[in-house]
């Protein structure tokens, strides 16, 4: 999605992304300072580990990727140890190692919030990503990381700051949309308190831009928006037959956007 998301994003003075997920786009956009959050507080972890920890991070999080690891009964043990564990340091050193080897790279959790990726028997030993976390922990210095709802994140919102947010998607045509990143839910509701926090921020100066499924409900909620639609290869289902491309939309409101006093959401 990159090469036709990253065009859609205007130059600013600082990048927000409320729901940054594995920073596919904070790594690869160019601006000189950056928010980051995220709702799920290991990955933040990550991201903290990254910014503030990072040789110690990796070296502790590389011994897990061994043949001592490469295993079933290894995985369950380390899932085990990352669920059992309370500290946020120590969840984040097993993190990647549960991203690497568990089933499609997901991170899934049940509603009492624990961990339940199975095992997804790679035939080769997965390689550690020394240089991505290298460069990551570099351009960390240059971002204030956050954790919890996006409403925090986009309160920081200005003039200059464009906001991009890559939220759990609503429902496409073809089926229900995974949303299971945290135990709790994300449904309509939470998707109108964005498009409100986003109109707030748009008012404030800054440039907000959210993806989702191009559905007729999602037409309705970026009423008045700007619309980029195009199609999207899928990867992460389960069955390989339903892989396939989805339609997709960047909805876009500029700083000098005029936003209606009052609105349906």
């Amino acid at each position: 999605m990159l090469p036709k998301l990253l065009p859609l994003i205007p130059r600013g003075k600082r990048l927000i992304e409320p729901f940054v997920g594995a920073g596919s786009v904070f790594l690869a956009a160019d601006f000189p300072e950056y928010v980051i959050n995220d709702a799920n507080p290991d990955l933040v972890a990550v991201w903290v580990a990254l910014k503030s920890r990072a040789e110690d991070f990796m070296e502790r999080a590389s011994q897990y990727f061994t043949k001592d690891y490469h295993s079933q009964e290894a995985y369950l043990r380390v899932r085990s140890d990352f669920n059992a564990e309370l500290d946020r340091f120590e969840r984040a050193v097993r993190l990647p190692y549960l991203n690497k080897f568990g089933f499609n790279g997901i991170y899934r959790v049940s509603q009492r919030g624990v961990f339940n990726v199975p095992y997804a028997r790679p035939k080769q030993l997965p390689k550690f990503p020394w240089a991505e976390m290298e460069v990551a922990a570099e351009k960390l210095q240059r971002c204030m990381v956050l954790g919890g709802g996006f409403a925090g994140s986009i309160d920081l919102a200005g003039p200059g700051d464009v906001v991009y947010c890559d939220p759990p998607y609503l429902d496409s045509d073809s089926g229900k949309s995974f949303t299971g990143y945290t135990g709790a839910t994300f449904g309509i509701r939470e998707h109108q308190a964005l498009v409100a926090s986003a109109l707030e921020a748009v008012v404030r100066g800054a440039t907000v831009l959210i993806s989702n499924h191009n559905t007729p409900q999602t037409r309705e909620l970026y009423r008045n928006w700007d619309i980029d639609e195009f199609f999207v290869t899928r990867s992460v289902a389960g069955d390989a037959q339903a892989r396939r491309q989805a339609r997709e939309l960047v909805a876009k409101l500029p700083k000098w956007f005029n936003v209606p006093l009052c609105t349906d959401h």
